[in-house]
């Protein structure tokens, strides 16, 4: 079946079930802009907005993309936009769409008129071991506060100083957060730790912040992945877009729960 018209003539012959011909329409929807192709049916298929990445496209691009998709999606996020294009093009975009510029971590956020985002029962932790850090926890907060979860923000709590991790630990528990993204740079400890006290979900993610024999988030990626403390999900150096979309459907499944139990 290559094309909707397709799918639909064969549901108006009784050849698919309606159930079926959704399924084979989700899989179908690309929008091709020549040199560009996206995804554009992600969102309905796996409750993932599109994420455009900004690294390496110059503002006409980003624009362009923006522009064409945003009307037809309702929302786009482009993530490490350059900084000498952030400003241009927040203000740009902001004469046509409601924009959420992130500037520590280059995130933006477009959202149509009208657009309004899913609202996920849910409450997650983000956990710095260090201010460097920051800008990453930033990408991720800002993600999952798209989606309207409860966000406890903690920084600078590495494992130099014990005490500050426990500090941490008591406040995620009184928090009662139902997954916790905890984000680190050098050897990458402050993951298996935090892991190893709380009974939640701990996402962990690398960062570059480091230098020397196994710098640049090398040792931080490493010690995580074999981290001895179970229950922990890892994700690339400095992926803060994909630690807050895997703990957002770890969200979503929360919230769906919580809405059907009561």
């Amino acid at each position: 079946m290559s094309d909707l018209r397709t799918i639909l003539k064969k549901l108006l012959k009784g050849e698919l079930s309606v159930d079926e011909a959704e399924k084979l329409i989700k899989l179908l929807a690309v929008e091709d802009l020549g040199n560009v192709v996206f995804d554009v049916s992600r969102e309905l298929r796996r409750g993932i907005p599109e994420v455009v990445l900004g690294e390496g496209k110059d503002l006409n691009t980003l624009l362009s993309i923006a522009k064409y998709l945003t009307p037809k999606l309702g929302r786009l996020i482009i993530s490490r936009v350059p900084k000498e294009l952030l400003t241009h093009l927040s203000e740009e975009l902001s004469k046509d769409f409601s924009v959420s510029t992130y500037s520590r971590c280059g995130l933006v956020v477009v959202r149509g008129k009208g657009f309004e985002s899913d609202v996920l029962r849910c409450r997650v932790a983000v956990v710095t071991a260090g201010t460097a850090d920051t800008p990453v926890a930033e990408e991720v907060e800002a993600i999952l506060k798209e989606f309207r979860c409860e966000v406890l923000s903690i920084y600078d709590v590495g494992v130099a100083g014990l005490q500050r991790v426990i500090n941490a630990v008591k406040k995620i528990k009184e928090f009662n957060a139902d997954v916790a993204v905890v984000i680190a740079g050098r050897e990458g400890a402050l993951p298996s730790v935090i892991s190893s006290l709380l009974d939640i979900p701990v996402v962990a993610v690398p960062t570059s912040h480091g230098y020397g024999f196994g710098g640049s988030g090398i040792s931080a990626l490493t010690s995580m992945l074999q981290s001895c403390s179970l229950g922990i999900a890892v994700v690339n150096i400095d992926n803060g877009v994909g630690a807050a979309l895997f703990t957002m459907l770890i969200c979503r499944r929360i919230s769906y729960v919580r809405e059907v139990c009561g």
